[in-house]
């Protein structure tokens, strides 16, 4: 018998780990001291296409322009075992958990603009995790 499962929608295969994220917000239409600021979070997933971030979002009004990409988020994430930093913009495809209080949530992130050398080392990196010991 078999049973019926959701298709992955991913176009990239994502890998659980955590990595220390430095990220911040980049827009045309706002400023002040919460655009200057550079934040700092973890992923929760990584992959080819994007990562899965849990930060913190300054002001909460900024949530739909996140998801309508008036605002998008610079990151830079150092792999385990690697010097240089992979940096790359990103849009936000979706939120999730918001806790008011902390202001922290879920951002599901999507690579919008990456080199291609550090999209390999992504690629390489999840090989390398999934590969057994």
């Amino acid at each position: 018998m078999t049973l019926p499962y959701e298709q992955e929608r991913r176009e990239f295969v994502r890998v659980r780990l955590q990595i220390p994220v430095r990220y911040k917000f980049l827009s045309k239409v706002r400023t002040g001291a919460a655009m200057d600021d550079v934040y700092e979070g973890a992923t929760t997933n990584l992959g080819g296409g994007g990562l899965l971030l849990l930060g913190r979002i300054p002001v909460v009004d900024w949530i739909p322009e996140l998801l309508m990409q008036k605002i998008v988020i610079g990151v830079n994430l150092l792999l385990p075992h690697d010097e240089a930093p992979i940096k790359a913009l990103t849009r936000v495809a979706w939120v999730e958990t918001f806790d008011e209080t902390t202001m922290k949530c879920n951002l599901g992130l999507k690579f919008k603009e990456i080199t291609q050398a550090d999209k390999d080392r992504i690629f390489k990196y999840v090989i390398k995790v999934q590969m057994p010991s």
